[in-house]
This record gives structure tokens, sequence and C-alpha cells, in this order.
């Protein structure tokens, strides 16, 4: 286990700048996109595992201990009947949220970054609260289904993202992230994805036009 005084007294820069520290808080190798995987709610230790396929369990825990003597996450136990241990974000650690976001709409703009990697479906949806650049007005509730893992976002003068499953929206989308990247950002058409539609498709054409990647910095 991570030596939680270790942690506390880490100084990597010996630098009052508050971009140092935040770097000493996050900037090892995972604990960012640990965070980001914890914006919509506590997870299981597997379930982190799953969405980071390139950590080990042995660096998960070090930098969730890391995380927690921060003050930044936490380990907690949910209520009956579940009733398993999960790891959240303390109210502080979800402040980090505007941070990331605007992290990612800088380094979208590097000529390097390639938006057809593989995605998290935390990712994803992080992303479409980053990239959103208003509805006009217009009011839709969308469903995504990643295999076990849901999603809702809801369309209206902000957009909120919860992690929950509904049967109810205005149209569901189930397949894997990259796709509903590939057919948001990239704008490839329904019928050259493999994506079920269950639903309005027209309305998820038109949740798509709520997105744009930012110019490349050479572009300009």
């Amino acid at each position: 286990m991570t030596d939680v005084t270790e942690v506390v007294s880490k100084r990597w820069y010996n630098d009052a700048c508050g971009t140092a520290h935040a770097l000493e808080l996050i900037g090892e190798r995972w604990s960012l996109l640990i965070v980001r995987e914890l914006m919509f709610g506590p997870r299981r230790f597997g379930e982190l595992r799953a969405a980071l396929p390139g950590i080990s369990a042995n660096v998960l825990t070090q930098r969730l201990d890391g995380l927690a003597a921060a003050g930044i996450a936490r380990r907690e136990k949910l209520p009956p009947p579940a009733s398993v241990h999960v790891y959240g974000l303390t109210p502080w650690g979800y402040e980090a949220e505007e941070a990331i976001q605007a992290l990612g709409r800088w380094a979208a703009r590097s000529p390097e970054h390639d938006p057809t990697l593989p995605i998290s479906p935390a990712s994803l949806m992080l992303s479409f609260r980053t990239m959103f650049r208003g509805s006009g007005g217009w009011r839709a509730t969308i469903g995504f289904r990643f295999g076990v893992e849901s999603f809702v976002v809801y369309v209206g003068e902000t957009l909120n993202v919860t992690r929950e499953d509904t049967p109810t929206a205005d149209v569901i989308l189930a397949t894997d992230p990259p796709m509903i990247a590939a057919f948001v950002y990239g704008k490839v058409p329904f019928d050259r994805l493999p994506i079920t539609v269950t639903g309005d498709p027209a309305v998820a054409i038109r949740f798509a036009d709520l997105f744009e990647l930012p110019p490349k910095a050479s572009d300009e």
C-alpha cells in the first residue's frame, strides 16, 4: 500500500505555482484518467480496471491510495443490498472536471491528436460536456448503451449526463464508444456504423450537430 505520508509530502518541483502542485497531485501516470473515470459517480475496482485496460492492479491500487491521501478520492461502501466497496471522488475531486475539460479542449487542437483511438464510455460522455456548443433551445433525451454500462444525456440550455439506463429516451444508441465518437465527431452516417438505434434517428442526427472538435493549431 502507498505510504500516505510520502504522498502528502511529495514535492517534485519545489515550486509554489498552483500548476506545479496540481501535477504533484494528479501528475503521475494514470491518476488523471482515474479521476476522469470517477466523474460520473463511484466505481468498483474491477470497473476501473476494465475502463483503463493498460493499468495493472498494483498501479491502480497505488494511484487510488495516492488520490485518497491527497483528498481527491475516497473509498466507501455502498448500502445494502449491494454492500460492496467502491471508489469515488470527494466534492473537491469533482471540481477537477473544469480543469480536465480545459486540458482536453487544448490537447484536441494538437495535430497529433487521434480521435480514432479507443475511448472509454466515461471519457466519451465527458467529451460531450466539454465540446457542447449549445442547443439553441432544443431539448432532447438521448440514451447510450455500451454493453453493461449505460448513460443518459439531457440536452437543454446546458448538457447534463448521468450514468443510468432509461427506456423512455427520445432515442437510444447501442454500440461501442468509438462508434459513437465516429458518428458525433467524425460525422460518419448511421448506415456506415454498427449502431443499434431505438427511437427517432433524427434526434440522434441533430444531437451530433451540437458537437465539433476544435480546429488544429496548425490550421490557423
